[in-house]
């Protein structure tokens, strides 16, 4: 089939690399323009494990190719993906500027029948919005259909999940089977169950998918904390647990709170656009809270260990990603973490082994380091937010030759307490 993917970030790339690779002729379109030289290239934005091969052999094969001009890139596309951003704005509720702009645009350049589908995440309302400025914009009386197709790619994994997704939803306006058999046929490859629903249960799948995921982390949070206090650990706790096939593992790994750019974002969306249809969403805005607290207890615990002042305190930070295995630090609580240590008067030095170029955007006085025994360097304490695995096979001799105090608060639980610990290190993990 012929593809058009609007927005090449981390949905849009993924998805038309993916798509091109199961034989589809891609056009990715986006209004950066650097972006596309570079994509043409074959220079990604973003570090996203086996995306450059992807991406790269599908242009050698002419299946994929980007272009800043939408009326090229959708041209000859039946269906035309919109994958931009949709962050949050001050009060929760989603940003959907992009959205528009892109449909106003559509609009304007459809000369034929389009299937336009949303893979952003987007609030209840939105389609009909879009549809209305889809209407507004066209220059002649073409027909389209508007669909949801939400997606659930995790960064960093992205390709993988693309290729081996768990399901595919597929939302559509009554008595548009037809449109919905045209999007299974785009996605048989991938022989994934398929789910065809109403367009606003299928945006309500996200939402509730990835507020779920919020919330488990703020339990087995709140787990690992009550752990602390009486003398368990949570990592036998969420192992005792992860037998029963009602609870599983995933997800319930505790640490310093849920970040990133999903997460917090639905779930914010999620609670105002909530109070917009005249409904509390308590429950979900003490999710958020927890979050905070988790944050704001990292700080509180190093500060305990280090007599009550981190006033021009030298600490290492390991990890400034919002995870392991992407460059990403939108969102990331090791930026939020840092910020609060520079307010405590600390003085931060940091290392990630991707996300340092991004980190420097962002934040301010603090030294970057290019290996991760530079940060240890002299060291009051090592605070590691991101659990990357190369930070797990650090030698403890070298880690604490280099430390100033031998203090480790791991707040990813990556490292092993009883090795931390016989090797002379003040240790605190979370939870154990």
């Amino acid at each position: 089939m012929n593809v058009s993917i609007i927005g090449t970030g981390y949905v849009g790339l993924v998805t038309g690399a993916g798509l091109a690779e199961l034989g589809n002729k891609v056009w990715c379109v986006d209004i950066d323009d650097e972006k596309i030289k570079r994509l043409n290239n074959s220079v990604i934005p973003f570090y996203e494990r086996g995306l450059d091969k992807l991406v790269e052999r599908n242009l050698k094969l002419g299946r994929l190719k980007f272009t800043t001009s939408l009326g090229e890139g959708i041209k000859e596309s039946q269906i035309i993906f919109i994958a931009v951003g949709t962050p949050a704005k001050e009060g929760g509720e989603a940003d959907l500027t992009q959205v528009i702009s892109v449909a106003e645009e559509l609009g304007k350049a459809m000369e034929d029948y389009k299937m336009v589908v949303i893979k952003s995440t987007v609030p209840v309302g939105t389609f009909p919005l879009v549809t209305e400025v889809l209407k507004r914009s066209k220059k002649t009386e073409i027909d389209f259909d508007i669909v949801s197709n939400p997606e659930f790619l995790r960064e960093g994994d992205a390709v993988y999940d693309f290729f081996h997704p768990t399901r595919v939803i597929i939302g559509t306006e009554p008595g548009k089977n037809e449109v919905a058999e045209i999007l299974k046929k785009l996605f048989a490859p991938l022989k994934a169950p398929v789910l065809q629903t109403g367009i606003i249960d299928a945006q309500m799948v996200k939402y509730a998918s990835n507020v779920f995921l919020a919330c488990r982390v703020s339990f087995v949070n709140e787990i690992a904390n009550i752990c602390e206090k009486v003398g368990a650990d949570v990592m036998k706790v969420v192992k005792g647990m992860s037998y029963d096939k009602r609870l599983g593992e995933g997800y319930l790994r505790p640490g310093i709170g849920f970040g990133g750019p999903c997460l917090i974002k639905d779930l914010k969306a999620l609670i105002k656009m909530s109070e917009n249809y005249g409904y509390n969403a308590q429950y979900l805005k003490s999710i958020l809270e927890k979050n905070e607290h988790q944050v704001n207890s990292t700080i509180i615990k190093l500060k305990e260990a280090l007599g009550g002042v981190l006033y021009r305190k030298v600490i290492g930070v390991w990890g400034l990603t919002f995870k392991a295995g992407t460059n990403d630090v939108r969102n990331s609580l090791s930026m939020r973490i840092i910020e609060l240590l520079r307010q405590e008067g600390a003085q931060v030095q940091a290392y990630d082994p991707q996300g340092m170029e991004e980190a420097r955007s962002l934040v301010k006085n603090i030294q970057f380091c290019s290996q991760a025994e530079q940060a240890l360097e002299n060291a009051e304490a090592l605070l590691i937010l991101t659990g990357w695995p190369e930070f797990a096979h650090f030698s403890p001799e070298r880690m604490k030759t280099l430390m100033r105090n031998a203090l480790v608060l791991d707040g990813v639980n990556l490292l092993n307490p009883e090795e931390m610990r016989r090797k002379g290190f003040i240790y605190r993990g979370v939870g154990r």
